[in-house]
């Protein structure tokens, strides 16, 4: 017999595959054709939808210069009241913040943590050694890549994409540089941007839509352009510490 801990609250739908050493939290909802791998843990209320995969392990490819060799991971554990769209999968080895929500085919690798109360719209990807801060907006079809950091209040538009190789692929050197870009509090980043490699884009700041962004970006300034210019400094009214939804 497999042991899962699962409370009488729990709705299960039909073709739902529960690995050994699952546990699932007061009043989860799990749709139908779900697959949930071993050690993973489901707060309260969280509802997953159709077709997804809680708890994937990675496979690593044999030219992945950014996936390690398979090892031991942790579970993937969600909080409480995260919603999980359909067919979206999440790796061993996530860490889920309360009450985050994915849209449908979302992915998340492993090594992510993402915090509370964050969004990770449609078809986005998280790729893996990422960290999310709490209260960002990460929209439809947006490209995380590989060791890139995503602080608080983060505001990502459809179809952004993050890098994190300046060789493209070619020489070992470029192993010795990795990195992705890393938004700081409150930073926004506008519909097909592009971050090159090890980028900072400073608190408050704002990316133009289109843009392609080679060097750092000072806070509360916005940029636009290719390559990405100064434009002027973000209104008063804008900044983060001024929302009614910011809390200190």
């Amino acid at each position: 017999m497999i042991h899962i801990t699962c409370p009488d609250t729990v709705t299960l739908g039909e073709n739902v595959v529960i690995e050994k050493g699952v546990t699932l939290g007061e009043n989860v909802q799990i749709g139908h054709n779900v697959v949930i791998k071993s050690g993973v843990v489901v707060g309260d209320g969280s509802i997953v939808l159709d077709g997804s995969i809680l708890g994937k392990l990675p496979a690593k490819a044999g030219l992945s210069a950014t996936t390690g060799e398979v090892v031991e991971l942790p579970p993937l554990i969600l909080g409480k009241n995260v919603t999980v769209g359909a067919n979206c999968v999440i790796y061993r080895g996530a860490s889920v913040g309360d009450g985050v929500f994915f849209g449908d085919c979302a992915t998340v690798r492993e090594d992510v943590s993402i915090g509370e109360l964050t969004i990770i719209g449609r078809g986005a990807t998280v790729e893996n050694k990422t960290t999310i801060g709490m209260r960002c907006k990460i929209e439809t079809n947006a490209y995380i890549t590989a060791m890139s950091t995503v602080e608080d209040y983060c505001f990502i538009a459809p179809s952004v994409a993050f890098s994190n190789d300046n060789y493209l692929g070619r020489t070992e050197e470029r192993k010795k540089h990795f990195a992705g870009p890393i938004l700081r509090k409150g930073a926004r980043v506008g519909v097909n941007a592009t971050l090159l490699p090890g980028i900072e884009i400073g608190q408050d700041a704002l990316v133009a839509a289109g843009a392609v962004v080679t060097k750092d970006v000072p806070p509360r300034t916005i940029v636009a352009g290719c390559p990405a210019r100064p434009f002027g400094e973000v209104p008063e009214e804008q900044l983060i510490e001024n929302q009614t939804f910011y809390i200190r």
